[in-house]
C-alpha cells in the first residue's frame, strides 16, 4: 500500500462508490431492504453530500476506491446530532487502521460544524464494525434516533463529540 489518499467524493466517483457499497453489503449478507443498499441516494452520493454540514469521503489505494464514509445531520434528529453514514470497506483493506482514519476525518468535520453528538446504526452481526465504533468512543444505546429508513439496522450507538 504505497499510495493511500483520503479525499472528498467527486461526481465521477458515484458509480464506483455505489458498486463498492452494494458489493460489501452482499458480502456481509445484509438485507437489501432496510439498509443502505436500497437508498435512492446511493447512486448520487456526490450530490447528496454537497449540502451544508455534510461531507462524504473516499479512500483510494493505488487509485482504486477501497472504502468510503459520510457525515451529515441526522435525518429527523435534533440540530446538534450528526450521523456517521455509509461506512464500508472492501475486505482486502480491513484491519489496517484505515477505518479509524476515515472515521476521524468525519468526526473532525462534525466537530468543526458544531455537532455535539454522533449517531450510527449497524447490523447486529457486523461485530468488527461495532468494535471499531466502540474503540472510537461510541456507546450502545437502546433505541433508534432520527428517521434513517434503515429498519434492518437494529444496533444503535452514540458518541459525545
Amino acid at each position: 500500500m504505497n499510495s493511500i489518499e483520503i479525499r472528498a467524493i467527486q461526481k465521477k466517483d458515484n458509480p464506483e462508490v455505489a458498486a463498492m457499497i452494494r458489493e460489501v453489503l452482499i458480502e456481509q449478507e445484509a438485507p437489501q431492504e432496510g439498509t443502505a443498499y436500497a437508498d435512492k441516494s446511493l447512486d448520487e452520493m456526490y450530490e447528496v453530500y454537497t449540502n451544508q454540514k455534510s461531507a462524504y469521503f473516499v479512500l483510494l489505494v493505488e487509485g482504486e476506491i477501497k472504502g468510503s464514509v459520510g457525515i451529515a445531520p441526522l435525518e429527523g434528529g435534533s440540530a446538534e446530532i450528526c450521523e456517521l453514514q455509509k461506512m464500508y470497506f472492501k475486505p482486502d483493506i480491513r484491519g489496517k487502521g484505515l477505518g479509524v482514519r476515515m472515521m476521524n476525518t468525519c468526526l473532525d468535520f462534525a466537530k468543526e460544524n458544531n455537532f455535539k453528538l454522533c449517531y450510527i446504526e449497524t447490523l447486529p452481526w457486523m461485530k468488527a464494525a461495532q468494535k471499531l465504533y466502540q474503540g472510537s468512543g461510541f456507546e450502545y444505546i437502546n433505541h433508534r434516533l432520527g428517521n434513517t429508513g434503515h429498519h434492518s439496522c437494529t444496533v444503535w450507538m452514540l458518541k459525545n463529540l
